[in-house]
Order: C-alpha cells, then sequence, then structure tokens
C-alpha cells in the first residue's frame, strides 16, 4: 500500500469519525450544562419563593405576638390599622369560636369568617397557611388565654402572588392542597411543586409554573453552534488534506520513484534529486550521502583487513581457506601461495579435528563469536587466541567462517608472572597472607588434625634498624629457607607479613608438631647476616593451636596461634608454647578485642558501673568518710563483671585514658547530685598509667569540675607507682598542676616496684596505700608486719598517712592499730557496692577497734 492511500484512509478512518465523536459529545455535554443549569436555576428560584414566602407568614405571628401584648390599651389599636390595612393584613380576635375583628368596625366577610372558624388545634403559637373553603390565606395567631387567640390574617390574592415572582423563570404561582399522589418538593421542566407551612391541618403546597421557552432557546442554539463546528472541522480535513497531497504526498512519490531505479551491484551510483519541501531535499542528500559510503566500504574492507594486527582468515561451509591478510601468511610463515582447496587444519598442521569442530560451528548457526586458547608449533611453541564467527550473506544465511588469530605467548607468561607475584612473598618466595588464607581450609579439609603455628622472630627490628631492610629481606630469605629445609611439602608455609610466619600442618601428634617445630627453632637460630663485620642472628617464638576432630573458623585457627605466640614470648627466646582454652590468662588474651568493643559501646551509651568500697579511718582523726571508686561493666546476660577481666583489654588497646575520663564524669556527677555529703566525704578515683600525663587529660578534669562545681577537697587521685615511671616527666607536671588546683594523691600499690622509696621522696602524695601482698598475712608473718610497720614509719616522718590494703579479719586490723596505721580497706571493713546504694546516714568515719572487729567477724 503507498504511504499516499495511507495518509487517505488515516483521515476517512479515524480523523472524520474523530471529528463526528467529538462533536456528538461536545453536543451531549452542552445538553448537560443546559440541562442542570436549568435544574440548579429553578430550585433556587424555588426556594426563594418558599423562603418569601415563609417570612411572609412569620411577621404575621410577630405581628400577633406584639399585639397581644398590647391588647389593653384600646387607644394604642387604631394606630395599629393603617399600617396593617396597607399591608392587606386583618386582626381578629377568637375567643370560645367567636370571631371578632379588632381595630375596624366594619362587618367581618363571611366567607373569610367562615374560614378561620373552621381551624382547630391551634397552639400556643404559630404561622402558615389556609385553603379552607378554597380561600388562600396566610395566619399568624398568638394564644392570650384559654380557647382565646389573636390572629393575624392575610389573603393571598393574584397580586401577592405575583409579587413572589421575579424575572422572567416563573409563570405562576398557586397555592393548592397536596395530595397523595402529587411527591412535593419535585417537579418537572415546566412546573414544580413545593410544600409551605400549613396551619389548617391539611398539608398544603405552593404550585409554581415555569417559563417554558426560555432554556429550549439556549438548546437551540447549542446546536446550530455543534454544527457549525462539525462542518468547520471537515473544511479544515479537507484544506489539510490537499495540503499534504501538494506538499508532502506529490514529492514523496517521485523521491521513491529515483530511490527504486538504484541498481547497488553496478560501479557507478545514480545520485537522486529531490523536488518539494527542504526536508527531501536533506533526506535524498542523506541517501546520497549513503550511497557513496556504500560504494566506498567494498574498497574499504579488504584494505581493513590487509591493515589489521591480528592474523584473519576466511572459510567456505567446507572449511576452505578463502581469503588470508598478510598478518595471517607472516604468523602462520607461509612462504608460497596456498593451494586452492587447503583447509584450516591443513594450514595450521593440526589434524582434521579442526575441520571438524569448524564445521559443526557453521553448523549450529551460531550469532555469538566462539575464543579459544590453542597452541601452535611453529619456530617456538606459541599460544594463540582464537576468535571464530559465522559469515553470513544477505539473507543471513551462513556461507562460511571468520578466524582471527592472535599471538597471546608473552600476555600469558606476564599473567603467570602476575599470578606467582599475588601469591608469593617477593622476599622469600613463600606463600603470602592472602594467599594463605586462601588455600587454608582446603588444605585442612576432612584432616584428623591440625596444628595451626605462629612464628615471630625475635631481634628482628635490630637488623632492619642497624643494617638497613635489605640485609632485613636477606635474613628473612635465610630463615624462610631454613624452615623449608625442616619442613618440607608436610605443611603449609607463609610469611603473614614482617617478621612474622605462619605454618599449618595435618595429621600429626602433638608430639611431633613439638619436635618439627623445635628443629625449626634451632635451624632458624643457627642462620646469620654479616654486615660490617658483625654477625647477626634472630630467634624465633612459636605459638600453637593444636586441633583434634572438631575445627573452628579459619580466622579463630589464626587467632588462638596468635595468643599462643604472645604467651610464649613472655617465657622467653625461642619458647614454644600450645594454646590451651582452659588458661584463663590466654583466654584473657584472646577475648581482648571484643572486650575493647564492649568497653568502647559502654562508654558511647554511659553504662559503665561505679562502685564504692569504704577506707575506714582506725585512730578517728579523720573526719571525712572515704570511699574508693571502683569499675564494674555488665557482661552477657546482665552479669556485673569484675575490672579484670576488662581492664587488661582496655590497656592493651589504648582505652584507659576514655574509661578514666568516663569515670571521673560520673563520680563528679554523683558528687553534684548528692551535695550534702560533699563536705564529708572523699572519693579515690585511680588514674591509670596511660592517663597520667595523656593529652588532654588535665583539662578535662578542669572542665568537669567546673561543670559540676565539685570541691577538689572531696577527691584523691590514686596512681600507681609505675604508671608514675613511665613517663615520668609529663606525669610529675600533671601531679604538680592537679595539686594545685587543690586535689590530694594517694600511691597505690605501694612496695610492690623496685624502686618505691626513692619514687615517694619525689613524688607528691597525700596517702600511701600499702600493696596487699604485705597486709594478707600480716598476723602470722613477722617479716610483713616489720614491712609494713617500716612503711608507715617512713611515711610518717614524711607527713604521708597510710593505708593498709586487703583487710580481711579482725586480727589484721589488731596488728594495723598495733603499728598505727592511719586507715584499712578490705572486706573486714566493707565489701564494693553499687555507688547509687551508699548511704550517708550509715557512715562511720572513726570506729574503735572492737566495732570493727566485730563488723569483721560478721562479714
Amino acid at each position: 500500500m503507498l504511504f499516499s492511500d495511507r495518509i487517505r484512509i488515516f483521515i476517512l478512518v479515524f480523523c472524520v469519525p474523530a471529528l463526528f465523536a467529538v462533536s456528538y459529545g461536545l453536543h451531549q455535554w452542552f445538553e448537560y450544562r443546559i440541562e442542570h443549569q436549568r435544574t440548579q436555576t429553578q430550585a433556587l428560584e424555588n426556594q426563594r419563593i418558599v423562603n418569601h414566602f415563609e417570612t411572609d407568614t412569620r411577621r404575621l405571628l410577630l405581628l400577633a405576638q406584639l399585639y397581644a401584648t398590647n391588647t389593653d390599651e384600646v387607644q394604642l389599636q387604631p394606630q395599629w390599622q393603617v399600617p396593617l390595612e396597607q399591608r392587606g393584613v386583618q386582626v381578629f380576635h377568637l375567643q370560645d369560636n367567636a370571631l371578632t375583628q379588632l381595630g375596624n368596625s366594619a362587618p367581618i366577610n363571611k366567607p373569610l369568617q367562615h374560614a378561620i372558624l373552621q381551624l382547630h388545634s391551634l397552639g400556643q403559637y404559630g404561622f402558615g397557611a389556609s385553603l379552607l373553603d378554597q380561600l388562600p390565606l396566610a395566619i399568624g395567631y398568638q394564644r392570650v388565654g384559654d380557647d382565646d387567640y389573636i390572629l393575624m390574617v392575610r389573603q393571598l390574592s393574584a397580586s401577592y402572588f405575583a409579587s413572589l415572582r421575579q424575572g422572567e423563570l416563573t409563570n405562576s404561582i398557586t397555592l393548592q392542597e397536596a395530595n397523595g399522589a402529587q411527591v412535593l418538593g419535585t417537579g418537572n421542566q415546566h412546573a414544580s411543586q413545593v410544600a409551605v407551612t400549613s396551619v389548617s391541618g391539611v398539608p398544603l403546597m405552593l404550585a409554581i409554573q415555569h417559563q417554558p421557552d426560555l432554556f429550549a432557546a439556549m438548546a437551540w442554539r447549542n446546536t446550530a453552534m455543534v454544527l457549525g463546528l462539525c462542518v468547520g472541522g471537515l473544511l479544515i480535513i479537507l484544506l489539510g488534506y490537499l495540503w499534504l497531497r501538494r506538499y508532502l504526498l506529490t514529492p514523496f512519490g517521485a523521491l521513491m520513484r529515483q530511490i527504486n531505479t538504484i541498481d547497488l551491484t553496478s560501479a557507478q551510483m545514480t545520485s537522486l534529486n529531490a523536488v518539494g519541501p527542504q526536508e527531501f531535499h536533506a533526506l535524498s542528500d542523506s541517501i546520497n550521502s549513503l550511497l557513496t559510503g556504500f560504494s566506498h566500504h567494498r574498497a574499504r574492507a579488504r584494505i581493513t583487513l590487509e591493515a589489521i594486527a591480528e592474523a584473519v582468515i576466511v572459510t567456505d561451509r567446507q572449511s576452505v581457506v578463502t581469503y588470508m591478510n598478510p598478518q595471517a601468511e607472516k604468523l602462520l610463515q607461509l612462504a608460497t601461495p596456498l593451494e586452492k582447496s587447503t583447509t584450516v587444519g591443513n594450514l595450521l598442521n593440526i589434524d582434521n579435528s579442526l575441520d571438524a569442530e569448524l564445521q559443526q560451528f557453521m553448523a549450529s548457526a551460531s550469532h555469538s563469536i566462539e575464543h579459544r586458547k590453542m597452541r601452535l608449533q611453529l619456530e617456538q611453541a606459541s599460544i594463540i587466541d582464537r576468535s571464530l564467527t559465522n559469515l553470513r550473506d544477505q539473507q543471513g544465511e551462513v556461507i562460511g567462517s571468520v578466524m582471527v588469530l592472535r599471538d597471546i605467548t608473552a600476555e600469558e607468561k606476564l599473567k603467570l608472572e602476575l599470578r606467582r607475584r599475588a601469591n608469593n612473598d617477593a622476599a622469600t618466595g613463600l606463600l603470602n597472607r592472602h594467599a594463605f588464607e586462601c588455600q587454608l581450609p582446603n588444605y585442612i579439609n576432612h584432616a584428623r588434625s591440625i596444628a595451626v603455628c605462629y612464628l615471630d622472630l625475635e631481634q628482628f627490628k635490630l637488623i632492619n634498624d642497624n643494617c638497613g631492610h635489605v640485609a632485613g629481606d636477606r635474613m628473612l630469605a635465610l630463615v624462610a629457607k631454613a624452615m623449608t629445609s625442616v619442613i618440607g611439602k608436610q605443611g603449609l608455609l607463609a610469611r603473614l607479613g614482617g617478621d612474622e610466619f605462619g605454618l599449618v600442618l595435618r595429621d600429626i601428634s602433638a608430639v611431633a608438631v613439638a619436635r618439627l617445630l623445635k628443629q625449626v627453632a634451632q635451624q632458624v637460630a643457627m642462620q646469620a647476616v654479616h654486615h660490617e663485620g658483625v654477625h647477626y642472628r634472630v630467634g624465633v617464638s612459636i605459638g600453637v593451636a593444636f586441633y583434634h576432630g572438631h575445627q573452628p573458623e579459619t580466622h579463630e585457627l589464626l587467632k588462638d596461634a596468635d595468643i599462643a605466640c604472645i604467651a610464649a614470648k613472655r617465657k622467653g627466646s625461642n619458647k614454644i608454647h600450645f594454646y590451651d582454652r582452659h588458661d584463663q590468662q590466654l583466654s584473657y588474651e584472646r577475648n581482648a578485642p571484643k572486650w575493647a568493643h564492649r568497653i568502647t559501646q559502654a562508654i558511647e551509651t554511659q553504662e559503665l558501673m561505679l562502685y564504692f568500697q569504704p577506707i575506714r579511718s582506725l585512730n578517728g582523726i579523720s573526719k571525712r568518710q572515704r570511699l574508693e571508686i571502683l569499675l564494674r561493666i555488665k557482661g552477657e546476660q546482665g552479669r556485673v563483671l569484675p575490672p579484670a577481666q576488662f581492664i587488661a583489654a582496655a590497656e592493651r588497646f589504648k582505652l584507659m585514658p576514655d574509661v578514666d575520663k568516663e569515670v571521673i564524669r560520673k563520680a563528679f556527677e554523683w558528687l553534684s547530685q548528692h551535695r550534702e555529703v560533699i563536705g564529708t566525704i572523699s572519693l579515690s578515683i585511680n588514674l591509670s598509667a596511660n592517663s597520667l600525663g595523656a593529652d588532654g587529660m588535665m583539662e578535662y578534669i578542669a572542665d568537669q569540675q567546673l561543670m559540676f562545681d565539685v570541691p577538689s577537697s572531696c577527691i584523691c587521685f590514686e596512681i600507681t607507682e609505675t604508671s608514675a615511671i613511665q613517663n615520668r616527666q609529663k606525669a610529675m607536671q600533671m601531679l604538680q598542676q592537679l595539686r594545685q588546683m587543690g586535689f590530694a594523691f594517694a600511691l597505690d600499690d605501694f612496695g610492690s616496684g623496685f624502686a618505691s622509696y626513692g619514687y615517694l621522696r619525689e613524688l607528691p602524695v597525700d596517702y600511701v596505700k600499702i600493696d596487699g601482698c604485705f597486709v594478707r598475712q600480716i598476723a602470722t608473718n613477722a617479716r610483713d608486719f616489720a614491712i609494713v610497720k617500716s612503711i608507715h614509719d617512713v611515711c610518717g616522718i614524711m607527713g604521708v598517712e597510710t593505708v593498709a590494703e586487703f583487710v580481711e579479719s579482725s586480727e589484721i586490723i589488731d596488728k594495723l592499730n598495733e603499728i598505727g596505721i592511719n586507715y584499712a580497706q578490705g572486706y573486714a571493713i566493707g565489701r564494693p557496692k553499687p555507688l547509687e546504694q551508699y548511704q550517708h546516714g550509715l557512715r562511720v568515719v572513726g570506729a574503735n577497734v572492737s566495732q570493727l572487729r566485730g563488723q569483721a567477724v560478721n562479714q
């Protein structure tokens, strides 16, 4: 079908019916809008008439009520008569079924009198219409006594109903009785019936007749307008078709006739000459460009195949070579032209399986490109990437194949080298950590027993620092070679990083593992690096995680071995330690990362718990109750854990400054909330070695004191001898600053260090807490008694008060009083309790010996 025929069909089948459909829809919409407007206008007019009528009758009621209040004032009645007569209103007095007209001596109209006397069952007051004896009346009444009424009556004449009409919508209005067949409040296009209030007991309505010609004229105008639009639309469609025929269909037909004369097989292409609008000229220019490009394509295709870097071989359906570009001849090292019947298999010196494979691929008519690697034996073995695709004609039928060959020998060698470097350590040639962790699951799969070993070199940093990293790498290579010579192929050995090695052995007993690792340690110790006349050697600490039967996750294996290696380092040089899950210290080391995370979380969520343990004065001199603040944390299932399980983790991961800050904050906050005890209490807060002299700690303490307004006299910081020694200069500077602010200090665990008396002389402390190892057996051990006494005597001379820790019996209390110790702390004095449970009213500052003895016996 021609394009012009399609345009005509579109106009006749779609445009014209659409025009009629739109015209019909528009006509129906206009009809609906006119009918809706008529209904709405009549309803509004009906409502206005009823409202006006009801308002007039209600006014009669108001007049009756007003007149009833002035019935005794006879001189006023004539004054009422004139305005009422002007409005057509008559006043009647109805008493005991006797009707009298007020304000007028004229006789009463008989039909009117008869109609009024038929009113029965009148209430206290009321208003409405009446149609008794077919006399339309509007009545308002007010009862002034028993069967005594004042009535305001207006006869509803034709002129009154004419006054209710406004504009041209209403033709006539009459008052009628509403019988059962009529539905009040409804009507048709020309009449409506609206109910009104009745005082006669008979339902009444206003019958309203509407003008019939007003909206009919609007409907005719609507029909004429729609017909005009329809005719105009047809004319527009006709003009549009004529325009399309002249400026689109005729030029397009001429262009199509020229296109049909083009012969793509001829050497010379005919150019198109378009007529008509500019768009047809652009279309013809585009077609001419395509034809010119097509004419050059065949020449370019051959040139491209000859210039391409890959070798290209074209075959027919029988796998016979029909074309080869120069790169293929160069790759295959052909010196003579091919015979006409040479197949691909013969060309590549491969058996007939390649020809069969090629014919099978062409038979599949696949549209995808098949990639494979193949080896060719040319002057030297080469790896070739072969891509194969089907060659099709214009109908899509397979007529041959195109094979592209690319020499990837150098790329494969590079990949092999990169893979080796990605999995092997450059310095030792062993597996690296990534390859070790990837191969470990498969290596230990189905093993009856496994031993995961973590080997850490000792003194290796000395070689790197003194001799340089080249010498260090040389030592690593020697160590790896020594380990390999002992282990052989019975284990999986890798360098995990730095001076750390990993080894996994399977299906071997623990005794054999220990024997083998001892040989490894001996061989490693024999390796030496010579540098500037000095021989450098290394040792090795080995941690072993041995499993028999059940195997945990891979990362758990390495973690257990690492923990065991840490324990081996604590033993000394060249030691081997087997991981024991029942070892509490190793368990703490293993769970340290989890505890570090739990501590960080507890600090962020303010879940750290403060406990206190009382420190009692033995001589009764101190007027302050001293409490040492202790730290607790909630473990699993809400169990409160002592600090031994998490303080070590906090120290290992450098979290103690944050922990100490949180303890200081919570302690200061507690004091600010219990200001009644500030003058009678002293809190001892521990400062760790990491916090003493830490950057920002001094400012933090000062800020918290200012925030919570806590006097420094009720705070004592406890430090250990070891913490003061670790960072002596910064620690002394911080102690002096806090001392100037008024804080007190206590030296904790005194006697357990190596130079306690020397540092006691330098440190600005107010109290010395004697280590519990001297106090526990003071009642039975004379040496401990002498040591405690000597410490107390020295402190007394220096003006420092003493505190005995771990006081757990009344006998210890007796000995401490004998020496003259100032304070005691321990289970005999009081067990740790939550700080929230501290009761100020029950504190005892200076208790005598008998009281403390009684408390110790009870506890």
